[in-house]
């Protein structure tokens, strides 16, 4: 198989976990004889500093002829410190999204047996814990408009917008998703305050009435469903909630597994999937070789099987990075008192098991 893969390192330590990736991507290529033909584009701050735009036409323009995008992570102190900064990093995240349509995020979080030490939660309430959050992606406060300041500055304003179709598209993606899985989706709003809220709840009642009626549907709060995520986590299987709940709560979801560096995600929509880690850039870390590239590899792994069809090879680079989690073939965020390794190294080993 031929495909053309679009990288987007990023900014802090986006090109150190996307080298990680595409070295597994490479070991990947090699042992079932496919070819990968990865082509390189700038985003975020790396794109402001050289061309003043987080998300150029022309990394547009390559994402649109790729098969599929490995992103790594934006955002720069210089940028997020500033509150007068006109151009911002996440920006061209936003922009990315929207432009290439992809409106269904996903986001699955699985724990490791080997690593169940490792939650904040009790063993009894993390054990089994298997869930995927469903995040509408382009849609609700993030691009409502109008947006902005009034009144001399001292009076901000952000619009939350939703419509019936950009919610039936997304409730549909989670209940596919939930048929695949434990058959049960919860509904995560606040339809006792919000109106754009109590549009979710008819659409998705209706599209579950009609197409879903096999699947178990529930409706929680926001403020309840995060309280029951870290109090009861079992209970959940598919969480489909709008963009900002989505945001929140999936980077909560992160938590029980003991590392942020573990989570993978996609996102799909109208054109070219994108596959990225959760975490943001961690510039502290940057250039120091130590961040964890598992969620990006597992990432790539998602890539593979969902964004290019290869089953097989997802299973196997994901049974490779399970198996180094297990022998705890670790970074410093997971090392513990064992001795710490480096990214590259956790990069090699995962491709070297690969062509083992």
């Amino acid at each position: 198989m031929e495909k053309v893969i679009a990288v987007l390192p990023g900014d802090g330590i986006g090109p150190e976990i996307t080298d990680q990736a595409v070295k597994a991507l490479k070991a990947i290529e090699k042992k079932f004889g496919h070819k990968f033909t990865f082509v390189y584009g700038i985003i975020g701050a790396s794109a402001i500093d050289l061309c003043g735009d987080p998300y150029p036409t022309e990394t547009h323009n390559l994402c649109l002829n790729s098969d599929a995008i490995l992103f790594g992570a934006i955002g720069d102190p210089k940028y997020d410190n500033n509150p007068a900064a006109k151009v911002r990093p996440e920006q061209g995240l936003l922009k990315m999204r929207k432009e290439l349509g992809l409106y269904a995020n996903i986001r699955p979080v699985e724990i490791y047996e080997s690593l169940i030490e490792r939650s904040p939660l009790k063993e009894e309430k993390i054990r089994g814990v298997d869930l995927v959050v469903v995040r509408e992606l382009t849609g609700g406060i993030y691009f409502g408009e109008p947006r902005g300041r009034d009144d001399n500055g001292n009076r901000a304003f952000d619009t939350s917008l939703y419509t019936s179709l950009e919610v039936e598209r997304i409730a549909d993606v989670a209940f596919r998703l939930a048929q695949t899985r434990k058959n049960h989706v919860t509904l995560v709003d606040k339809a006792n305050v919000l109106e754009t809220s109590r549009l979710w709840r008819e659409v998705v009642s209706r599209v579950h009435k009609k197409s879903y009626s096999r699947v178990a549907l529930d409706y929680l709060f926001v403020d309840n469903a995060a309280m029951q995520l870290v109090t009861d986590p079992t209970k959940f299987d598919v969480i489909l909630t709008e963009n900002m709940f989505g945001d929140i709560l999936s980077d909560e979801a992160s938590v029980l597994t003991g590392s942020i560096g573990l989570l993978p995600s996609a996102s799909y929509g109208l054109k070219t999937p994108l596959f990225e880690p959760i975490h943001g850039s961690y510039p502290q870390a940057a250039g120091k070789n130590i961040a964890n590239p598992l969620a990006t590899v597992l990432s790539s792994a998602m890539l593979l099987g969902d964004g290019l069809g290869l089953r097989e090879e997802a299973s196997l680079l994901k049974k490779c990075c399970k198996k180094i989690i297990d022998e705890r073939f670790f970074t410093p965020d997971l090392c513990g008192e064992l001795p710490p390794r480096t990214t590259s190294e956790v990069g090699d080993r995962i491709s070297a098991e690969i062509l083992s």
